[in-house]
């Protein structure tokens, strides 16, 4: 693991130049020597919270931004796999308050997976989806639409809507709301 004071230089330099500024031009805003700004960027010199607190100010950003501890499990996701007839699905986003509310899915939809009028489900929100093999069909109201790999989807969840497999399994990603997760959790 990365060492704290390491990640905040890090950080620090990177915010800096994601603005194109100099050395220089960070030293005005916080109130610092560029001599004692660049040894804080190298190691070379420790940073003090007064000196943290006006990087921060400079940069547009917060202390907690700034010592935010760097983990491989704040990255990685291992999904579970959800299992039933003709549907496999794999949630790959972590809780929906850290993505805005939204879920991002794989499914693999195999022909077996009982589709049609009489499946159709309705729930406030939106849902996308891109195929990533196979051909989906989305029944979507009164209407059939075939989606090829490549292509992608996007509808209004209030229309009654389901999605199949076109002669053969099909993979999508999909993204949908939390009222959209509920309802693909009730499926």
């Amino acid at each position: 693991m990365q060492e704290i004071s390491d990640v905040v230089r890090q950080r620090i330099r990177g915010l800096r130049q994601a603005r194109g500024w100099s050395l220089d031009a960070l030293a005005v805003r916080c109130h610092l020597s560029p001599s004692t700004l660049s040894r804080i960027e190298t190691g070379r010199r420790r940073i003090d919270l007064e000196q943290l607190v006006a990087l921060a100010r400079a940069l547009d950003t917060t202390i907690d931004h700034l010592v935010e501890p760097v983990d491989d499990a704040d990255v990685i996701i291992r999904p579970m796999q959800h299992q039933e007839p003709g549907l496999t699905t794999w949630v790959l986003s972590r809780e929906p308050a850290r993505n805005s509310g939204s879920h991002v899915a794989k499914m693999r939809i195999t022909p077996e997976r009982r589709t049609g009028p009489e499946f159709q489900a309705v729930h406030p929100g939106r849902e996308w989806f891109t195929v990533i093999s196979g051909t989906a069909l989305l029944f979507l109201g009164e209407r059939q639409i075939p989606v090829a790999a490549g292509n992608a989807a996007e509808f209004s969840t209030m229309i009654p809507h389901s999605i199949g497999a076109v002669g053969g399994p099909v993979e999508i990603l999909t993204i949908f709301d939390q009222e959209g997760e509920r309802a693909h959790a009730a499926q």
